[in-house]
């Protein structure tokens, strides 16, 4: 029996913006509605689900981080928080210094808070509880769950963590590439689709080269520590990182990951430990790739773009990333509701982040598995003047 053939979700997510900018300029405007109809229904259902998105990760994350191998895990968690803060952080500076001379002051109009062309009706789809209350209510159910290890509620998350998994890959990926169409046609109707397109192209060339600086800054300050040469190091890490950005997978990485980290001198018992649980926790490039997109859109609204307001964004998307693996396009989907909370983003902006974010994903992949080795390098300097021998921890991994 031949196999199936399947197109990826970035293939159809260009294939998606393609078409809508195509039909777009050739449909009437009662086709194009139609599609506009649509979006303004499944844009509720997002809306509708993002808290349940955050519960349903977040929770079991959380919970499963108490669980660890004791001192060195929270030594782990703590240095790939603080590199992934730094990630955001150092995206932040560099986005808002070139970015404003890339998007033009006539971009800001691009994506009017109000659509020119209106759906012929919508369907309202409240969320049963707002973003804030969502983050809080996972936070603390998540901490609970670990310091009480509660076997039955532990159980109960996995399982709501699975259905909201399994609605995020049935409903919503396959879903996605439609949305973006009916966005882009609606701008392409209007005549506002190029000026986008203009901006993405511009975005993704400083996003890439951002990747680069962050991984060289990385390995440089890992090599300090673990009194390496860094530039070997991270050429020892190269097919990793070639390995991710074919596979788009964390998963379908880890054995390259760890034969190279092994390769740069890490013993088996901290390399089997770092690499599997940095798969789950730390996301650098997914962060920089997000704050840099979020960035760019709020210029195009002509928002402005405050450190104070980024700051806090970067340190809550920091911990958000912990709930991403295991979930097709899981960062943009967990960084959702943030990106709501602190910036106001509506279903438009959230779908353009998400087609944005998609277009570059193996980038971001394989940046961060990459960086997972210069942490491994640096546990393996703690792990040695500690005497350690961890244990590799169980995790889902993406």
């Amino acid at each position: 029996m031949a196999k199936k053939f399947k197109i990826g979700l970035l293939p159809r997510v260009l294939i998606a913006i393609a078409l809508g900018i195509v039909l777009g300029n050739v449909l009437p405007e009662a086709v194009v509605r139609c599609f506009v109809t649509f979006n303004g229904v499944f844009g509720n259902f997002l809306s509708f689900l993002i808290p349940l998105i955050i519960v349903g990760l977040v929770t079991p994350a959380i919970a499963g981080i108490g669980n660890g191998a004791g001192k060195l895990l929270l030594i782990t968690a703590v240095i790939a928080y603080a590199d992934t803060v730094f990630s955001g952080l150092f995206s932040y500076a560099t986005s808002a210094s070139v970015f404003p001379s890339l998007i033009s002051a006539g971009a800001a109009q691009q994506l009017s808070a109000e659509q020119e062309l209106q759906p012929f009706f919508t369907i309202a789809i409240p969320p049963i509880m707002d973003v804030m209350s969502a983050l809080v209510l996972a936070f603390t159910l998540g901490l609970g769950m670990s310091f009480f290890d509660s076997s039955t509620l532990k159980r109960g998350a996995d399982e709501f963590k699975e259905i909201i998994a399994k609605a995020i890959e049935v409903a919503l990926v396959p879903l996605l590439p439609l949305y973006i169409m009916g966005i882009f046609m609606a701008m392409a109707f209007t005549g506002q689709a190029w000026r986008v397109i203009q901006v993405f192209i511009a975005i993704i060339g400083v996003i890439f080269a951002m990747h680069i600086v962050l991984l060289v800054a990385q390995y440089c300050i890992a090599g300090a520590v673990a009194r390496r040469n860094p530039f070997k190091a991270l050429a020892t890490m190269l097919p990793a990182y070639f390995t991710a950005l074919g596979t788009s997978s964390s998963a379908a990485t880890i054995p390259v990951t760890l034969n190279q980290v092994k390769k740069n001198g890490v013993s088996e018992p901290v390399a089997d430990f770092v690499v599997p649980l940095c798969a789950t926790i730390h996301l650098s490039g997914s962060i920089l790739k997000i704050t840099a997109c979020a960035v760019a859109f709020m210029l195009m609204r002509g928002m402005p773009i405050e450190f104070g307001q980024f700051f806090g964004f970067i340190l809550m998307l920091a911990v958000m990333m912990v709930a991403a693996p295991g979930v097709p396009g899981g960062a943009i989907m967990a960084a959702l509701g943030v990106l709501q909370t602190f910036f106001g983003f509506g279903p438009e902006e959230q779908a353009l982040m998400i087609a944005l974010y998609i277009s570059i994903d193996s980038f971001g992949t394989a940046c961060n598995v990459t960086g997972d080795g210069a942490i491994a390098l640096v546990m393996e300097r703690i792990a040695n003047h500690a005497g350690s021998n961890p244990q590799p921890p169980a995790h889902d991994h993406d």
